[in-house]
């Protein structure tokens, strides 16, 4: 896609690494130094071309129901500010993340940003070498980690009701963070294919495999770490002094017979006591546990009889009004071989038929009996006006579509930003 001249030009010998389109002629194009924007010629402003510096500290969004924001923060310079449509700033967020790292030394060169998630504080960017984790309102900032793929030992996911843990394994450590279900899958594929692609292998089994047997080879296997402590036979490293042990078991010992003795002698005495007594008695008693039994009987539903009744009557009646033939008191009329059976309806036959002349015209006499009078307009002067209305519906309508077209441009420009 060529750039249009105004945009050739600003940028120069740079060479564009990514572009966005905006809506309509507008674009985001970013360098790897710097961002420009580009706005075509509207209703609201002129062609024209913004640029904005890689060298940032902070970024931050912030999102509308139609348009977001982008702010860059350049310290002591102040911030600069990017308006987009709300449903492109993903889109525009990543490229111009990718060149802020680039630029501020994050990543090295020739290293490539794969992907960058937001997960309201969370924003995770996945790049070819290292995972770069940023917690915090904004987007990023100078408070950012960064682990690279060369210490992992491990790679793991844990799934959850709500969300997924991603579990790195470290040389001295592991980190863990988590992110929505409904984003697990897309980061789960990215950092997977991220490190695979880093080692050199297919899967995630691989990549472990592989990371043994480089351990193994470094001498970080089980079998180095055998302990070469051996404590021998000798006495229990518990007993400290053996002659006071000794003393203390023949203490013990005396005791114990002078105890034996005493109850020999308590156990003759109640011998003696328990000669002369005798006592024992059972009694065992029972009892029978009632039952109660109980039956419950049903009653029959009872249905309630359907009586069917019919009947009806017909009636036919005719009323046949018989009309009467009507007498002019003509002879020609009433010489007539068939009588007549005119009805009321012929009388309004004669003045109708006499109320135009040949050119089809009303007379105005026809009116003089009738309630109603003549419009006074002709058949050509109704269709020139019939014509010269229709010609004014159409230009209004030309007009009306003319405007609806300059307040669409309107709410797409202000979609835009500008």
């Amino acid at each position: 896609m060529s750039l249009p001249d105004l945009l050739a030009e600003t940028v120069g010998d740079e060479s564009v690494v990514a572009e966005v389109s905006l809506g309509g002629d507008d674009r985001l194009a970013v360098t790897p130094t710097r961002t420009l924007v580009y706005r075509s010629d509207g209703l609201l402003s002129d062609e024209s071309v913004a640029e904005y510096s890689h060298d940032v500290e902070r970024i931050a969004v912030s999102s509308g129901r139609r348009k977001a924001k982008l702010t860059l923060s350049y310290g002591l310079d102040g911030d600069e500010t990017i308006s987009v449509p709300a449903k492109r700033v993903d889109d525009v967020l990543h490229p111009i993340l990718a060149g802020i790292l680039s630029a501020t030394g994050v990543t090295d060169p020739g290293e490539s940003v794969v992907r960058t998630f937001r997960f309201s504080e969370l924003t995770l960017v996945v790049t070819s070498d290292r995972l770069v984790k940023h917690i915090g309102s904004v987007v990023w900032d100078e408070e950012f980690e960064e682990f690279h793929y060369a210490d992992l030992t491990d790679l793991d996911f844990e799934e959850g009701t709500v969300a997924t843990a991603v579990v790195l394994a470290l040389d001295s450590r592991s980190e863990r963070f988590k992110a929505p279900n409904e984003s697990a899958r897309a980061v789960r594929e990215t950092l997977v294919d991220a490190v695979c692609s880093f080692y050199g292998v297919d899967s995630l089994g691989e990549f472990r495999a592989t990371v043994a047997a480089d351990a193994d080879d470094a001498g970080e296997g089980p079998d180095s770490a055998e302990s070469t402590t051996d404590f021998g036979e000798g006495p229990d490293p518990l007993s400290a002094s053996p002659v006071a042990d000794a003393e203390a078991e023949a203490e013990s010992d005396a005791a114990h017979d002078v105890d034996a003795r005493d109850e020999a002698v308590r156990g003759i005495g109640e011998a003696d006591s328990d000669s002369g007594s005798t006592a024992g008695a059972t009694t065992q008693s029972g009892g029978d546990r009632p039952t109660e039994t109980a039956d419950a009987q049903g009653a029959e539903p009872s249905v309630d009889p359907v009586v069917d009744a019919t009947g009806g009557s017909t009636a036919d009646a005719d009323a046949n009004a018989p009309t009467e033939p009507r007498h002019d008191g003509d002879p020609a009329t009433e010489s007539a071989n068939a009588p007549s059976t005119d009805t009321a309806t012929d009388v309004l036959d004669d003045p109708v038929s006499d109320a135009s002349d040949d050119t089809g015209r009303i007379e105005s006499d026809a009116f003089d009996e009738s309630p109603f009078e003549s419009a006074g307009v002709e058949g050509e002067d109704l269709a020139t006006e019939v014509a010269a209305l229709r010609r004014e519906v159409e230009t209004q309508s030309e007009r009306l579509e003319r405007q609806s077209a300059l307040i669409e441009q309107l709410i797409e420009e202000l979609r835009r930003g500008r």
